[in-house]
Order: C-alpha cells, then sequence, then structure tokens
C-alpha cells in the first residue's frame, strides 16, 4: 500500500557530495516525522536524520555540519544532502517515514529498500 523508493547512492571520493531523495506513495493520508537511516559493514542500524512536518531537523553528532536534510510535502519526499564525505560515511542508507494511511487512525513505520553509498579515501 505505500512505497519508499531512495535514489542518489553511489561512489564518490572523500571530501565529495551525493544527494539522496526518497519517495513516498500509495495510499496516504498524511505524513509525520521522515529521516534517514545507514548501516555500515558490521554496524547496526543507525539514525542520521530526521525532519518533522514542522520543519525541526535532528542529526547524528558525526554529520552535523556536513549533512542536510529537507522535505517536500506536497511530493512527499525527503532529501539528504551530505557533503564532505568521508570513508566511514560508507553504507546502506535508508528512508523512514511515519505514515498514516487513509482510513487507519495511526502512524506506522516504513522503509525504503536501502541505497548504497561508498565513500572512497
Amino acid at each position: 500500500q505505500v512505497q519508499l523508493v531512495e535514489t542518489g547512492g553511489g561512489l564518490v571520493q572523500a571530501g565529495g557530495s551525493l544527494r539522496l531523495s526518497c519517495v513516498a506513495s500509495g495510499s496516504i493520508f498524511s505524513i509525520n516525522a521522515m529521516g534517514w537511516y545507514r548501516q555500515r559493514p558490521g554496524k547496526q542500524r543507525e539514525l542520521v536524520a530526521t525532519n518533522t512536518p514542522g520543519g525541526r531537523t535532528n542529526y547524528v553528532d558525526s554529520v552535523k555540519g556536513r549533512f542536510t536534510i529537507s522535505r517536500d510535502g506536497a511530493k512527499n519526499t525527503v532529501y539528504l544532502q551530505m557533503n564532505s564525505l568521508k570513508p566511514e560515511d560508507t553504507a546502506v542508507y535508508y528512508c523512514n517515514a511515519q505514515i498514516r494511511l487513509r482510513a487507519v487512525d495511526v502512524y506506522n513505520d516504513y522503509w525504503g529498500q536501502g541505497t548504497q553509498v561508498t565513500v572512497s579515501s
């Protein structure tokens, strides 16, 4: 009923930039927070950044000042601009959204399939 599709991953050299996009589609009534998580090799999935409908943002300390999350509410889309990338940013990046479906009274978490970001040194 709901799909989150991420695009924009790839291979980049250290110091470079990438922009991730995630579009939510389906029988969506409303979306609360949207965000990005990542899973680095051998590590657990971790929060990278979140964005609420009111525009409040939250970042993990390791990306503050380098990554910027933004969203387009009209397009049900969230972006992650990643600058000054480091090899330790290499991970699979997942989009997450808290979505309320039509005729459903609660918000549930939905996830994208993930997009690989590889930063070479």
